[in-house]
Parts: C-alpha cells; structure tokens; sequence
C-alpha cells in the first residue's frame, strides 16, 4: 500500500513550503519504501509514499494526468478490484492510459464521472485528487474504512494524512488531547468513535465518507451506506449468491505484480481464503500458494482452554494445508519479541492499541514481509455473518451498551480523583453508543427483535470491525506489507446485510449461512468447528516481562500516566498480575497481562506524543 499528505490553503502560497511537505511526509515511510514523491503549487500540496504492487515502474505518485487541456493530480492509497472492467468502459468513451496500475484508471474514472466515480469503485482506497478546473480537492475513503484518512482544519487552511503522526507534524497542528480524547482513550479505548480522531485538532474522515474543499469552504457527505430491504431469495438461492459473491471477492484480490501469499490461522474465515486462492493458484498455473501462521512460543505448553477460546488453531492448520499443498510457514513469536514490539506498534497507530495482539501481528507481518508483498486476511467475516457471543440470544439485545466493553465501571474507579470529577466515561460511552445506534438503517415492519438484531450488527460493523481493520493497517503497513481483507467486499455486505438471521445462524451454528456455503471446499472438522478468536498468549514469560514493564513506569515520578490514573490502584492491578480486574478490558481476552500492556502503551502514548491535556 501507499501513504499519502498534504494540504490545500487559500490564504498564502506555498513558497517555501516543499521541505515542510518533505518532513510530513517522511513519517509514513513504512507505508512503502518504493517511491517517494511530490506535488506543489500556489496551494495545494501532496506528498506520497508507495509500495509498489502494480506497474512499479510507471505508477509513481502523485500522478498527474491532462484532459480537455486541464489537469487532475492524484495522491493514491489502495487497490481497485474492478480496475480492467473500469478501463475497459473508459476506453470505448475514449481515453487512453499510459500505465497498467489502478492509480491511472482512479485518476481517469474521477475525470469522467465527477464524484460520481466514488460509486463505481470496488476496491480500498483513500486518495487526494486536485482539480485544476474546478480548483477544488476531492479526498474520499473506501466503504468499510479499510485504508486510512484523516484531516484537520485550522485557520481556514485544510490539512490531511494516512496517518495521525503526519498531520502532528505540521506546526500548525498540536497533540492537544481534551476531555473529549480523554474518554475516547479511557472509556472506549482501543477502539474510537468512528470520525474521531483523540487529539482536539483531528478528525478521521469516515469510513463511506468523501470530502471537498474549495474557496466554498469545505464539504463532508456520506456517498455509501447499508440499505435495509426485504430479502426475498430462499436460503438456497441465498447460499449460492453468497458462494458466488466470496469467491469473486478473493479472486479479484488475487491480482498482483509482486509475491502474494494468505494467511492461515485454521479458522473457517482464513481457511476459505486461502482453499479458493490455492485452487485458482493451481487453475492458473501460478505455482503454490504460500501461507503463514503465527503462534506463540509454549502456547501448547501452557494453552488453556476457555469459553471464548475453547481449542486451539493448530489442530486445523495442517487438514487445510494438506488437502490444498501450501507452502505453509508456522512462525512462533517469542515472550521478548512479545514484548519488545508493544512500543513499535504504538507509534504505528498513534494511540494505545489492543496491546499484545497488536505488536504480534507486527512482528508476523514483518516475517511475511520477507517472502511475499501481498498477503490476504480473514478479517469482518464475523460482523458480518454474525460470529461473535454477543450475537446470539442467550447474550443482551437491549441496548445497555457496547458488548465487548463491560468493563466501564472497573475503567473508572482506576481514574485518580481529579479526574474522576471531570470524567463520566460511563455516560461517554453510552452516548456514542446510542448515537451510532440512531444511525441505523432500519427496515419497516421488523419486529423488536430483528430490529435490536440489525442495531447489534450495524455497531459491530461500525466500531469492532473498523478497529480490527485500523489494527491490520497500521501493523501490516508498519511492516510495508499489502494485507487485502476480501471479506470486506461491499457487494458482499450488502448482501449479507439483508438476510436474516435465522440463515445466518443456519443449522444453530455463528456464521452457519457462511459454513454453508463453504460446503464441499473446506473439510469438514474445520468448517463446523467452533469459533475461536485470534489466539493471546499463556506463557508466564510474558506476564513477568510486562509486569516489569509496568514496575518501571510506577517508579517514575512524572510517569504521565498518574495525570489520569491512581497511582496505588495501578500499583494493586500490577501486583495482582492484572487478575485484579475481573472484566475483560476490551474484547473476550484483554485481561491480566494485557490490561498490563495496554496501560504501559497509554503512558508510552502520552510519553512519546507529548501529549498535552486540555483542562
């Protein structure tokens, strides 16, 4: 993938301002190493970083291209799907390209279409196109938020990024955080409102979302969402459309001028995609599909099993690597590597994030980094099928919250009395919630239940499921490796969307519509095995490490993260070995020593971003 900067300001030229451009720019490097380049004029200002995947050659960025004796510079990040149907319709209206990448076929659609292009698009993106014509920039963001954007206006000049770290970088721009950020990082933390962006001077662009700015001032609107409608295909109509849609989505996704491989977990979700990439690997005669897993060192040592984590994946790998012949790497992430990459995987999201989860697919993604460019994941399978606990009727369904965040109370009562008299995260926490669930596409005449059902998974997709993504960006970018989610097809949601969830549930499995479909590809001890979420680690190796970690937090005297929390309730919580908090902290496993991590990334967080609190 690619990132990408800049800014566009009426108020003075951009005289000078190349070296700033530069700077801000540099901070994404790990977004690719390829290619750096540049665009400037009176105004308007990009700058790009590119992992080459497609045309490394010609495909250099930002882009500019002439038509009608006007020109259109672009400054791109993602991958379109459906870029040869796209090229195919431009050429019958008589365009020609000079390139075979998807950033010459984006730039040309947009000259074509207008905005109008933005529906056209299949595929994860967010770009910057400047418009000479109209002297207008267009900025927009993929339908589910795969690929990143974020903005900030200040003194009428508009700045924007991939990435948090680059907009900090402007001195117009300050890491100011108020109450607001305050109760996003401790109430809703690691997760964030969808268009937050924690620090008072930035926004994310949303996902589905698109932005222009000229001398009108600026313009935000939503060019996509989910559509409630009756589904009225039979269930077998339905299995099929859903077979045919998937498979369409990872083929697509299998183009690439550079090494691809999936990754394998031996979960259903990874599983499907890495049986239909083998078999079109074998169809086309590209070679064997190479396939990575990640585990820790002792998990089968120490692994015990849960509710939430009733087996472990390694008992599923080796039927899927067998029946399709992968070359398959099990890659085994040490305590210390663990760890070590808790800090690095920070500084890659620019906030705390899901702790050892997060720094474990840092470190795997750089291991894949090493043998392939292009990888696919299993990600959104879950909200969108339905495959979480709290989708089932024996969890709540009444509105009092987010599920995966029962731990507000405990949240708050580690608060130090300062705070907690300026802070109501519960209250926080809650109004986010129902403000998203406002949002809601409803369907006419659904019963309570359905329409609780439908809220429940519009949440899921709005707030579990982009933080899941932000994750795979951030780690994979941190590693300059593509990871594609084919999941997150929008075709495929807005299908799934409608069904039902007595086929989504068919046959009284999660995801049982998803099973379904897989028939006849997947064997069956992997297809209806029970879910298991992305594996933590059971060594008491680990817990030692940041326990220690934290020890040395708590002997530092202006540790900023005492500013927010009760020092000797942290002292408690580490002495316990985080068993002192008795609910998850986020999720169905950040407990004990993950809590641990993830309080040591919240001091690193404020450590390293100098963040300043706004009483």
């Amino acid at each position: 993938m690619c990132g990408l900067t800049g800014w566009l300001n009426w108020n003075q030229t951009n005289e000078g301002q190349l070296p700033l451009l530069k700077e801000m720019t540099e901070t994404l490097v790990h977004r690719g190493t390829d290619d750096q380049g540049f665009f400037i004029n009176n105004h308007v200002a990009l700058g790009h970083q590119r992992l080459a995947v497609i045309d490394p050659e010609k495909g250099k960025q930002p882009m500019t291209v002439k038509n009608g004796g006007h020109s259109y510079t672009i400054a791109y990040n993602g991958e379109l799907y459906n870029t040869e149907d796209l090229r195919k319709e431009l050429v019958k209206d008589g365009f020609t390209f000079n390139t075979t990448c998807d950033t010459e076929v984006l730039v040309m659609s947009y000259v074509k279409w207008g905005k109008e292009c933005l529906d056209r698009l299949n595929g994860i993106f967010a770009f910057a196109i400047w418009d000479d014509q109209q002297e207008e920039l267009l900025i927009a963001r993929d339908r589910l938020g795969v690929k990143p954007m974020f903005y900030s206006e200040v003194n009428g000049q508009l700045y924007f990024a991939s990435e948090i770290k680059a907009l900090l970088k402007h001195p117009n721009i300050e890491p100011v955080v108020d109450r607001e950020g305050l109760s996003e990082v401790l109430g809703l933390g690691p997760s964030r409102t969808p268009g937050h962006g924690l620090f008072k001077q930035i926004n994310e662009l949303r996902a589905g979302h698109a932005l222009s700015c000229s001398t009108t001032g600026v313009k935000i609107w939503r060019y996509w969402n989910l559509k409630s409608e009756e589904h009225t295909d039979s269930f077998d109509e339905t299995v099929e459309k859903v077979r045919f849609l998937f498979k369409d989505a990872v083929e697509r996704q299998l183009v690439s001028d550079v090494p691809l491989s999936t990754f394998l977990s031996g979960g259903i979700d990874s599983s499907a995609i890495t049986a239909i990439a083998a078999n079109y690997y074998k169809e086309k005669g590209k070679g064997v599909l190479p396939t990575f897993s990640v585990d820790y060192k002792g998990n089968d040592q120490y692994f015990e099993k849960s509710k939430f984590q009733p087996n472990s994946d390694a008992d599923f790998k080796s039927l899927i690597v067998d029946q399709f012949n992968t070359d398959h790497r099990d890659l085994f992430i040490s305590e210390e590597d663990l760890a070590g990459f808790l800090k690095e995987a920070v500084l890659l999201r620019d906030q705390p994030g899901m702790a050892d989860v997060d720094s474990s697919l840092l470190w795997f993604c750089k291991q894949v980094k090493q043998e392939t460019t292009v990888s696919l994941s299993g990600e959104c399978a879950d909200e969108i099928f339905g495959g979480y606990p709290w989708f089932q009727d024996d969890f709540k369904q009444d509105g009092d919250g987010f599920p995966w965040i029962r731990s507000l109370q405990l949240r708050e009562d580690l608060l130090n009395s300062k705070w907690k008299s300026r802070l109501n995260i519960q209250e926080y926490a809650m109004e986010r919630y129902k403000q998203t669930v406002r949002e809601t596409p409803l369907l006419t005449g659904e019963s309570q239940k359905e329409r609780k059902r439908r809220e429940m998974f519009y949440v899921n997709m709005q707030w579990f499921m982009t933080q899941l993504l932000d994750r795979k960006d951030r780690m994979s970018m941190g590693a300059t490796l593509e990871v594609r989610v084919p999941f997150a097809d929008h075709h495929l949601v807005d299908y799934v969307w409608n069904t039902p969830w007595e086929m989504k549930q068919a046959g009284g499995h999660e995801k049982g519509l998803l099973r379904k479909a897989l028939e006849g590809l997947l064997p069956e001890e992997v297809l209806y095995r029970k879910k298991s979420p992305y594996p933590k680690t059971f060594q008491p190796k680990y817990t030692s490490l940041v326990v220690s970690m934290m020890e040395e937090v708590l002997s530092k005297q202006d540790a900023p993260l005492f500013e927010l929390l009760d020092k000797n309730k942290v002292d408690q919580l580490v002495r316990s070995q985080g068993e002192e908090f008795r609910e998850p902290w986020y999720g169905q496993l950040m407990t004990g020593p993950q809590l641990l991590a993830h309080l040591w990334q919240i001091n690193t967080w404020l450590e390293h971003y100098d963040v300043k609190i706004e009483v």
